[in-house]
């Protein structure tokens, strides 16, 4: 299992799960925040908070999240009007794949930066390559690569404007680890932004593993500290959630 970016749908690359085989495993692995079970067909066996971790792509998947009909399916434009950027904003793509949000998203942070974060280099060795042929896009230069780890993003405390994460939270390996480390990474009163397909709509034609509720959205993010700002149901198939880290008291 290895945390990969904004895996949507047909998940024609998954990985074979491994169970640990024993509680004393399961307790040191985990720490007590997982459990396993029998895997399901898309999933790895492995549940937190009631969910179980779906299967992931890997970049031999890059097609298709560059796939011609994304734009229609998920209107990037409509989320990142959506995010109430400024233009010295530092902002974290986790999960950046290909860096489809990433490109748009570092003309709205001119003075700011784009940290595209993935834990495939391969993922990261093609932003960068879209980097180079695309030189007189002069915004495309505050876009930043950093290659992280499935528990950690590998980004400085107290950095972090707005984090968002785009169809690749379920597939975390380690959630509570990720969630903690992305909290820490968020300037006091930074934000995130996780966009998920609704798993409450039967019509989005996606499989079960692979969507979240605002529900369990809602209780996993509120077990890492985040508070819940609001939900913006504003795009075709997805969930926009707004979490924000808290101002700590003098």
């Amino acid at each position: 299992m290895r945390l990969i970016p904004l895996c949507l749908t047909v998940l024609l690359f998954a990985c074979d799960s491994q169970v640990p085989t024993n509680a004393q495993d399961i307790n040191q692995e985990s720490g007590d925040v997982y459990t396993y079970s029998r895997a399901n067909r898309d999933g790895i066996g492995k549940v937190y908070m009631g969910r179980e971790i779906s299967h992931v792509m890997g970049h031999l998947g890059a097609g298709w999240l560059e796939r011609p009909e994304r734009e229609r399916d998920e209107r990037t434009d409509l989320l990142i009007d959506n995010l109430n950027l400024d233009p010295d904003h530092v902002v974290a793509d986790i999960g950046a794949g290909t860096g489809y949000f990433a490109f748009p998203m570092s003309a709205r942070v001119p003075q700011g930066k784009v940290l595209a974060v993935d834990i495939q280099p391969e993922m990261l060795a093609i932003i960068e390559s879209r980097k180079q042929v695309g030189l007189s896009e002069a915004s495309w230069q505050n876009i930043e690569t950093v290659l992280g780890t499935e528990d950690n993003p590998n980004l400085p405390d107290n950095a972090v404007d707005l984090i968002y994460m785009v169809d690749a939270y379920h597939e975390f390996a380690y959630p509570r680890e990720m969630g903690e480390a992305i909290v820490r990474a968020l300037k006091p009163g930074g934000r995130i932004a996780l966009v998920e397909y609704r798993m409450e709509d039967r019509t989005v034609p996606i499989k079960r593993l692979h969507k979240m509720s605002e529900a369990q959205s809602r209780k996993e993010m509120a077990a890492i500290g985040l508070t819940w700002v609001e939900t913006k149901d504003i795009l075709p198939q997805q969930h926009l959630m707004i979490f924000e880290k808290q101002i700590s008291a003098p």
